[in-house]
């Protein structure tokens, strides 16, 4: 007999999570507060264009494959995969590009151009992604409880040095500056710091090289669409523009919850897709919280934010430009542009950049003729002393100067659709705190057992879902997480799916 579950918030983990459970037989309720479905992967539309809010990499694809197989589907009938290349390119603060895709020799063909030396060790870098990535396994798909959860695994973090940082774990192996930004900026995807961030995301690496990246015809949007579907057939109940006031609390459990409308909704178990930190701050009153006491809350460290422009062009800039599907353009600065941003005091002056540019491989993103980008910078959360209610315009500036000035010719000129958001939207929209954009940081002590559990430890039938509970931010990983929780709710005995072609466990990655 299926319990009666209320799951809070739809980004892609709670999307996960209710569309699995539904498919076991439970009766799931899904509220969201915004006025369509996909919490960070929410689709902006702006004069014909369609700009992906939240993630735009697609890795590990058989953790989409394996919730419709789960529900009696195909994945492939709703919604269509296509594969990138390059996966990235990597430009220096001059311009100068570094491709980066899953050919081994292609790989060593770029890093030819710029240290030869550095090709035998990105060889013997590649050969310890595997050992790391089959390891990692451990920590991504069982949920980490207890302690004695993290002491099996301890001896394998120790033996694979995962106490050194991404960026300290490359060194090791490239002796270029640039290449090594190139081979460690990845845990800033998910929101790491490559200077921080433990070794163990290296995995990362072994993943994009086996499985690709890819992106979804119609925008990440097609993706959350497609679950929409899916949660339909599946009898899932879908409220919009239905914000969660209280969860409520009966002795140990989470008996319901309350609207901002006041209207009641009683449950068997409650899962969260907000984030963790907002759901114990805002959701639950102080006195019922033993463990997840604010004080433990607020002694976590958060992610950096970001600062996000969408714009489309009356313009194509799609030939005869350097630029990628993906770009990710470095500024002079590294190590010290990272210790400023996640110092979270001031915002720096230079910043690096992510550009995406997803009318290169789908031009339906923009009325014909025009070309849609996202353009995203990493700044400090909330902690930091700005003042983004005037800092906002002044930065956006800057960066669409530099794109113009460098990347971009002739852009502000051209642009006929714009919206940009800063941390205050993650804070005041998304209900993330400190506008946080990927909740708790993964460093080594907030990883596995060390994060917001994903079954709560003051409350019995209160799950977690989402980036900042375990195992991580990145579609991968919350995707991960709605598993653990489907696993926690159904024990063994269950049904579950029949796995297609993919690894052994599935893994966390960047968005």
């Amino acid at each position: 007999m299926g319990q009666k579950i209320i799951v809070i918030g739809s980004g892609f983990g709670g999307l996960g999570a209710a569309a699995r459970l539904a498919a076991k037989g439970h009766d799931v309720t899904l509220f969201e507060k915004r006025d369509k479905l996909g919490g960070r992967a929410y689709t902006y539309e702006i004069n014909g264009f369609k700009f992906d809010g939240g993630p735009t990499v697609i890795t590990a694809p058989w953790l989409l494959n394996e919730i419709w197989e789960l529900a009696g589907r195909r994945r492939e009938d709703y919604f269509e995969l296509i594969p990138i290349d390059p996966f990235y390119k990597i430009f220096d603060h001059q311009g100068r590009a570094f491709s980066y895709n899953g050919d081994h020799e292609f790989i060593l063909s770029q890093i030819e151009q710029w240290n030869p030396r550095d090709k035998d060790g990105y060889t013997r870098f590649m050969a310890t992604t595997k050992e790391i990535f089959d390891t990692g396994m451990a920590l991504i798909d069982k949920p980490f409880l207890h302690f004695g959860d993290m002491l099996r695994v301890a001896p394998d973090l120790v033996r694979l040095q995962s106490y050194r940082s991404v960026y300290g774990y490359v060194s090791k192996f490239i002796e270029d500056d640039f290449l090594r930004r190139c081979f460690s900026f990845h845990p800033l995807l998910i929101g790491g710091n490559p200077l921080d961030a433990p070794s163990l995301y290296v995995l990362i690496h072994y993943l994009e090289r086996e499985w690709g990246i890819h992106y979804a015809k119609g925008g990440t949007g097609a993706i959350v669409d497609a679950f929409g579907r899916l949660l339909d057939e599946l009898g899932v109940k879908v409220h919009l523009n239905a914000e969660i006031q209280e969860i409520m609390i009966e002795g140990r459990r989470a008996a319901g919850v309350r609207l901002a409308d006041g209207t009641v909704h009683k449950a068997d178990a409650v899962v969260s897709n907000a984030d963790v930190g907002w759901t114990y701050l805002n959701m639950i009153p102080k006195q019922h919280r033993r463990k997840n006491s604010d004080r433990w809350v607020k002694s976590k460290k958060f992610s950096m934010s970001l600062f996000v422009i969408y714009f489309g062009t009356k313009k194509r800039y799609n030939t005869g430009t350097p630029l990628a599907h993906h770009n990710i353009i470095l500024s002079e600065r590294y190590k010290g542009l990272l210790r400023e941003i996640f110092a979270e005091q001031e915002l720096p002056e230079d910043f690096s950049l992510y550009l995406h540019m997803p009318t290169m491989t789908d031009p339906s993103m923009a009325p014909e003729g025009h070309e849609a980008f996202y353009v995203l910078s990493p700044v400090p959360n909330l902690s930091a002393n700005i003042d983004w209610t005037t800092k906002a315009k002044p930065y956006r500036d800057a960066i669409m100067q530099f794109l113009e000035d460098n990347y971009l010719p002739d852009l502000q000129e051209n642009i006929v659709a714009e919206h940009y958001i800063d941390p205050l939207h993650f804070q005041n929209t998304l209900n993330s705190h400190l506008g946080s954009a990927f909740s708790v940081e993964p460093t080594l002590l907030q990883s596995a057992w060390f994060r917001p559990h994903n079954r709560s430890e003051d409350f019995e039938n209160l799950y977690f879902v989402g980036a900042g509970t375990h195992p991580g931010a990145g579609l991968p990983g919350v995707l991960s997480s709605a598993k653990i929780v489907d696993d926690l709710l159904n024990p063994a005995g269950a049904a579950q799916p029949v796995r297609m072609a993919g690894p052994v466990a599935p893994a966390m990655q960047q968005a």
